[in-house]
């Protein structure tokens, strides 16, 4: 019993001195590639990797770049299993962009129901975004679904104003359908309706490192940007528990 507990106490000492050597090696590259990197882009995390002694640079952009020991060679593009095919980056860039779905704020968004709403998703969209509009077609077709949309004004000053509009509407969401379907535009806002979740939109969209629209976010945390199709959503959503 003794020489088991022995063997227990040298394993933990090991596992210490090897988590701390990985720790300062981590923090030399992270206090190296910094300054290189200039202006560009400012780095969060450094982390060594499993595969070729490669550490991968985490940037406030939750851009995923890799790095020697010595900083001294930048390595961007993805890092893939030749025997698998997993995609190692991929996979760690849809980790760190996850989000607390319960916690954005929906009283701050346009919701829509159609059919039983059971499946939820969330949706940043601008209203001068030909794509948002290219992908609101989409889900015109799909049935037994709450779309939060939030309106993410990052195009043009215009967009805020629409956004406006859209909100201070008798009925918003059939106001941002009319635009955003049929190009109608919603009638001005009128001199009383001065509160708007604009300015609390941008700011929450940028917190999030969102940087382009449609976004569309998951109950399960995920995103996928851009306007995809209606099978690409549908699977999506299936794979969802």
């Amino acid at each position: 019993m003794k020489s088991i507990k022995l063997a227990a106490i040298g394993l933990f000492s090991i596992t210490c001195v090897s988590a701390f050597a990985q720790s300062a090696e981590e923090a030399s590259v992270k206090k190296l590639i910094e300054p290189r990197l200039g202006d560009r882009a400012k780095v969060v995390s450094v982390t060594k990797t499993p595969y070729s002694g490669l550490f991968e640079v985490r940037t406030d952009t939750n851009d995923i770049l890799y790095t020697d020991k010595k900083a001294q060679y930048l390595f961007v593009g993805r890092v893939i299993d030749t025997a698998t095919y997993e995609d190692y980056t991929k996979a760690r860039v849809d980790q760190i962009s996850k989000v607390k779905f319960a916690d954005l704020p929906f009283d701050s968004a346009l919701k829509m129901v159609k059919g039983n709403g059971k499946r939820v998703i969330a949706i940043f969209e601008d209203p001068n975004c030909g794509y948002c509009k290219r992908f609101r077609h989409t889900l015109k077709d799909m049935d037994n679904v709450t779309v939060y949309t939030f309106m993410y004004n990052i195009l043009s000053e215009d967009s805020a104003v629409k956004s406006k509009n859209v909100w201070c509407s008798a009925d918003r969401q059939k106001a941002w359908d009319d635009w955003m379907l049929n190009n109608k535009a919603p009638a001005a806002a009128p001199d009383n309706c001065l509160a708007n979740p604009n300015d609390k939109i941008l700011a929450l969209g940028q917190q999030l490192k969102i940087t382009g629209t449609p976004t569309i976010f998951f109950v399960d945390g995920s995103r996928i940007p851009g306007a995809v199709d209606l099978k690409a959503i549908e699977a999506k959503l299936a794979s969802i528990k």
